[in-house]
Parts: structure tokens; C-alpha cells; sequence
């Protein structure tokens, strides 16, 4: 199982353009588990088809979940740093971080 190794440099700026689908977090535990809810389920996928002008356009694909990935947060002075487990693919999981950080987060390393 691929292990992700994510930072969110200025937790603050690390929100979607969209607040409906945006982290809503402050702290890294609560960045982990909105990760994790995002992984696990479809809650966030689905608002954001609902919200497409045609979601049958979104592949079958991008629905993906993996109920047994594990997402774990820590608190570094300002940033967070978030630790993945998922067999998602990267595509699924990037799309996800995009929706609810925007362009407020970095992929640190995959092992």
C-alpha cells in the first residue's frame, strides 16, 4: 500500500475554492480525519458531482474509496504534515486534496 507523505505548508491557505467542499480544519488532527472521511466515503465526492454542470461526464473511476486507509496528522510549530495510506490511486487522491485544499498543500514523497 503506497504511503503518501503530505504537507500543508500554511494550514490556514490550505482551503478549496469551493467552501462547501473546502477543509474546514485548524489543526492537524482535524485535517486528518476531513482526509480520511474524504478517502473512506463519498460524502465529498458526491457534492462535488452534484455540483458539476454534467457529472455523468466523471468517470466511475474518480469515485473510488478505500475504507481502510489511514490518514495521520502532526502539528509542526505552523505547517502540517499529513501520512496517507490508501490504495486509492495517486489521480483519485490529488483530486480530493485539490478540492479541499486548493493549491495549499504539497506531496512530499511516496513510498
Amino acid at each position: 500500500m503506497p504511503h503518501y507523505y503530505i504537507t500543508l505548508p500554511d494550514p490556514k491557505k490550505a482551503r478549496g475554492s469551493d467552501p462547501a467542499l473546502a477543509f474546514t480544519a485548524l489543526g492537524a488532527e482535524g485535517f486528518a480525519e476531513q482526509l480520511r472521511s474524504a478517502i473512506t466515503g463519498t460524502g465529498l465526492f458526491d457534492r462535488w458531482k452534484a455540483r458539476l454542470d454534467d457529472p455523468d461526464e466523471v468517470t466511475a473511476a474518480m469515485s473510488a474509496t478505500d475504507p481502510d486507509a489511514k490518514v495521520k496528522g502532526i502539528q509542526h510549530d505552523i505547517r502540517v504534515d499529513l501520512e496517507v495510506d490508501t490504495t486509492l490511486p495517486s489521480q483519485v487522491l490529488r483530486q480530493r486534496l485539490s478540492l479541499l485544499a486548493g493549491n495549499g498543500w504539497q506531496l512530499r514523497d511516496v513510498t
